[in-house]
């Protein structure tokens, strides 16, 4: 429990029970499984801690991966199951390994990119999501392929970016987060029950992000002087 609120301010601790409190909500409001409300709130607490470059954010962040692709499994996601195992499970324990070599003092040292990285990782974002949608609009009962795209390529940037300690990372969750709540908004508009509260679900995500790049920015400069 140290490793993980040691060093916290009374603002961290209150955006923390307040995430909590969303993730509780979501339970009692759909009535999903005790299961399903451990694999919310680790999530909650991945991202929460990788805002605060805090270790055990791929503790968390593994036991997400893994009780996510279940839960996809037995919905019948199974793109979403090939995306956990294949992509986000190596990536946690790569993640992982990244962040403890670089942790002098205990506390991880921050990156930020030059000209030349945004410019090549803007050009990757926009044509992985423009191909991706082309592929995507071919399949019968895609919705939205595009917007689809953009919340799996920036996903997989975002996680590049995360394992090697880059701030402009947060800066990929932001425009991600709104396009998921973009995504999910249509979704809600056309009848879906549970857009709602995936709405709300991923606003608290884009706070998140927020504040994670707020705190990644000051470890950078910290870092560059």
């Amino acid at each position: 429990m140290k490793r993980v609120v040691g060093g916290w301010n009374l603002f961290e601790i209150v955006w923390l029970l307040l995430f909590s409190s969303i993730a509780v909500g979501f339970t009692v409001i759909s009535k999903d499984s005790l299961f399903g409300f451990t694999v919310f709130i680790t999530g909650v607490l991945c991202v929460v801690l990788a805002a605060k470059g805090n270790l055990m954010s791929y503790v968390f962040g593994m036991y997400n991966t893994v009780g996510y692709a279940y839960l996809a499994y037995t919905n019948g996601l199974f793109g979403e199951v090939m995306l956990n195992v294949l992509f986000f499970m190596p990536m946690n324990v790569i993640g992982f390994l990244m962040w403890r070599k670089n942790r002098p003092g205990g506390k991880l040292t921050m990156r930020q990119l030059d000209l030349r990285g945004l410019l090549l990782v803007g050009g990757i974002c926009v044509v992985g999501c423009l191909l991706l949608g082309f592929g995507l609009s071919f399949i019968p009962g895609q919705n939205s392929p595009y917007i689809d795209a953009t919340t799996t390529v920036l996903s997989i940037v975002a996680t590049f970016l995360m394992v090697n300690r880059f701030k402009e990372q947060w800066l990929v969750y932001i425009v991600l987060n709104l396009f998921t709540v973009l995504l999910w908004a249509i979704r809600m508009m056309e009848g879906s029950s549970e857009g709602l509260l995936m709405i709300v679900m991923w606003s608290a995500y884009l706070v998140n992000a927020g504040y994670g790049y707020y705190i990644w920015n000051k470890g950078a400069k910290e870092v560059a002087a």
